[in-house]
Formats: C-alpha cells, sequence, structure tokens
C-alpha cells in the first residue's frame, strides 16, 4: 500500500509518499508561496537528490496538482499512475471535542472539521482545501483526517478546562484543547521501545520544541496536560508566539496601540516570542549566534527566558504526575540543540535528572540516551516522524474497511 501524507498550511503543502510495505519513504517535499508571486515546488527523493520546480501555484489544488504530476512524471515520479496511490492521510490541527483519534473522511467528518475552522482559523481552512482538491484530483480516493488535538482528548476535566464562566463553555466548547499529539503520542511510545519499558507504567514528559513548541505530561500512555490550550499560542515561548501572557496585557495594548483584534493576533502571534524579544530572529542558531558572539544582551535575554519556561513546565508537570520516569526532547530544537538540552537539564539532579554532557554533545537528529547509566530519569532524544504516524493510521483505518 502506498500512502500520500499531506500537511496544508494557509500558504504552504509539505508532502510525503510511502510505501507501507516497508513503511519507507519513497519521496516528499513541500509547495511553497501558495497564491504568492514566486511560488515553487520542492522534491527530496529516496536516494537523496533534491529537486526544484517552479510555477505559479494559484491555490491548494494547483499545488497538489503540481505534486501528483511530480509523483508520476517520467523523468522525476516514483509512480506509473495516480492509480498506485491507494490512500490519502491529512494532518488536520483541530478535531475538538468530537474526535479521539483518526478518522476516515467521509460527509460527517467533513462537517466536524469545519466547524472547528472558527477556533483553529489559521488552520483548519487549509487542511480543508487539501482535503477537498483531492476528492476533485482523484474522486473516490480513501483519505483520513490524523488530529492533531486527539492524543490530548483523555485530558481530564481539571486540566483543559478555564476558569471561566462555564456557560460559555457549553455555549462555545471554549476549553484546553493542546496540539503537537502525534508527535508527542509517537515519540513517547518510541523513548519506551528504546528503553525496554512498559509505556503504561511510565510517567512522561515530553518536550516538542521548534518554531512551535509545547510540552505534555503523558501518564500510563495518556495525556493528561499538555502546555499548549485553546489555540497553539499558549505554553511556552516560541519562534513568533508569546506564550502564557497575563489577558490584562491584550487589552492594554489594544488601547494604548489603537490596534484592532486583527492586528493584535499578528503582534502575538508572528511578531512576539523569540523574534519580539531578541529583535533578531525567529531562529535559535542566529539568535545563539547574536548571544554568544556578538554578546548581544537581548538575544541572551531571549535565551534564558526560553529556557526557563521549559524548566518551569517540566517542573509543574513532574508534580501533577507525582514523579518521572522519562524525558524527551524532540522537534526542529529538541532533536539539533544541544546546547538549550544542557540548559534546560542543567541544576535539576534534585528531580533525579542526571544529565551526561558527553552523550549530549553535538547530538544532532539521532535517537538518543543522554542521561548518565546511574539517572533515576532517562533522559533521550528521539526524532518526530509525524507523517509516519499519519501514513500508520491512514493505513489501519483504510485496512479496516476493506
Amino acid at each position: 500500500m502506498k500512502v500520500l501524507v499531506l500537511n496544508c498550511g494557509s500558504s504552504s503543502i509539505k508532502y510525503q509518499l510511502w510505501d507501507m510495505a516497508n513503511e519507507t519513504s519513497m519521496a516528499e517535499g513541500i509547495a511553497e508561496k501558495i497564491g504568492l508571486k514566486g511560488s515553487f515546488v520542492k522534491l527530496k527523493k529516496e536516494d537523496g537528490q533534491k529537486v526544484e520546480f517552479d510555477g505559479e501555484i494559484i491555490d491548494h489544488q494547483t499545488g497538489i496538482e503540481y505534486i501528483l504530476g511530480i509523483l508520476t512524471s517520467d523523468k522525476h515520479g516514483m509512480l506509473k499512475s495516480l492509480n498506485d496511490i491507494s490512500a490519502v492521510g491529512h494532518r488536520v490541527a483541530h478535531g475538538g471535542e468530537h474526535f479521539k483519534g483518526s478518522a476516515f473522511i467521509d460527509d460527517f467528518v467533513l462537517e466536524q472539521i469545519e466547524m472547528c475552522c472558527d477556533i483553529a482559523p489559521l488552520h483548519n481552512p487549509a487542511n480543508l482545501k487539501g482535503i477537498l482538491a483531492m476528492k476533485s484530483l482523484i474522486p473516490g480516493i480513501k483519505q483520513v483526517a490524523v488530529f492533531d488535538t486527539a492524543f490530548h482528548q483523555s485530558m481530564p476535566e481539571h486540566s483543559y478546562m478555564y476558569a471561566i464562566p462555564y456557560s460559555l463553555y457549553n455555549k462555545y466548547k471554549i476549553r484546553r484543547y493542546g496540539f503537537h499529539g502525534t508527535s508527542h503520542s509517537f515519540v513517547a511510545q518510541r523513548a519506551c521501545n528504546i528503553l525496554n519499558l512498559d509505556i503504561s507504567k511510565q510517567k512522561i514528559v515530553s518536550c516538542h520544541l521548534g518554531n512551535g513548541a509545547s510540552i505534555c505530561a503523558i501518564h500510563g500512555g495518556k495525556s493528561i496536560d499538555t502546555s499548549m490550550g485553546f489555540t497553539p499560542v499558549e505554553g511556552l515561548i516560541m519562534g513568533t508566539r508569546t506564550g502564557d501572557l497575563d489577558i490584562g496585557v491584550v487589552s492594554y495594548i489594544m488601547e494604548k496601540e489603537e490596534l484592532a483584534l486583527s492586528s493584535l493576533n499578528t503582534v502575538f502571534n508572528k511578531q512576539s516570542g523569540v523574534l519580539g524579544v531578541t529583535g533578531v530572529s525567529s531562529d535559535m542558531r542566529e539568535v545563539e549566534e547574536a548571544a554568544w558572539n556578538d554578546k548581544n544582551e537581548r538575544a541572551q535575554l531571549g535565551l534564558d527566558m526560553y529556557h526557563y519556561r521549559i524548566k518551569k513546565y517540566i517542573g509543574a508537570y513532574i508534580a501533577a504526575m507525582g514523579g518521572l520516569d522519562i524525558l524527551i526532547f524532540t522537534g526542529g530544537i529538541g532533536e539539533n540543540g544541544s546546547e538549550s538540552r544542557e540548559e534546560i537539564c542543567n541544576n535539576m539532579n534534585y528531580l533525579g535528572i542526571e544529565f551526561d554532557k558527553q552523550k549530549n554533545e553535538g547530538i544532532r537528529g539521532k535517537e538518543v540516551i543522554i542521561s548518565t547509566d546511574n539517572s533515576p530519569v532517562k533522559v533521550v532524544v528521539v526524532p518526530t516522524k509525524e507523517e509516519l504516524v499519519i501514513a500508520k493510521d491512514t493505513k489501519r483505518i483504510v485496512s479496516q474497511m476493506n
């Protein structure tokens, strides 16, 4: 079975083609600047060869048409025809309270995804465009939605509720949903496999650290709390997002700067976080260079704030679970940022986290245990493979229908 995985953003489409017979990636890439000037599609083949195609991509359907054309082309393709694609798996940001797992996409599921557009306006509309484009381009193709929020539906009520009038929850379902669920679920199980431990007996803190970042408390294989909330803005300081913020700041800035809600959304989602504090970049590598080589004080402040917030959440989740067995680092920074991992784990011996600097040094994108051999808490770097999880869920659900 060959499964195409799509992750549609507002102006981009990430794609990956999987051969599920041996769970290998046949091709991957991205279509960028959809609806904008200078749009293009990148392709990385199974042998590592990279190709870029320029072209006018006016919308998501055109972008997916380009991708399908490349995958079936005589020169660069690896498929004889579109009939070789058995199913399509979509990353869908928000499934609301309805979906506790992945789902075969029928009219009801489409309706539910659309209903969540109000609470995920930056993500769900783009996800829908990808699903509808595939329905149009390959009529009858089986499609599966894998929800970022599904893994966190196991959170208890006292964890996901906000202290607002309960009537607002009943009316609008305003609550904490959490995101990155596919990643947290995968790395938690993978870490237990590496350590040869039963996940049902473990207390795990998973740190997905990238331009978007979240931490998840996983007890017995289930999410009991996570740092992102109603939207992906809550929680950790991120590349361009504020993370936790006093709601009074929102009304204060609106009044003082005379900003509309739409403009304020841009400030908190795209101009804040590490970028906003440092004034340097949202890329941690550039911020580290500015702090360490240029002695930029604001860059150093941004790093200090970033690491402090992560340490604080780790401590909170250890308290919530009554202990910790495994600490996981994943995501772009979690997998590649050895300096960040060291700074976060520094002086946490009292919690049973005994960090091994030598094991950690220079580790990038590899599965490695970076705690000492005798550390009560195992610290593990686990590269996330969200696309593989989507492909596996898609195969499982489609196979059950046959």
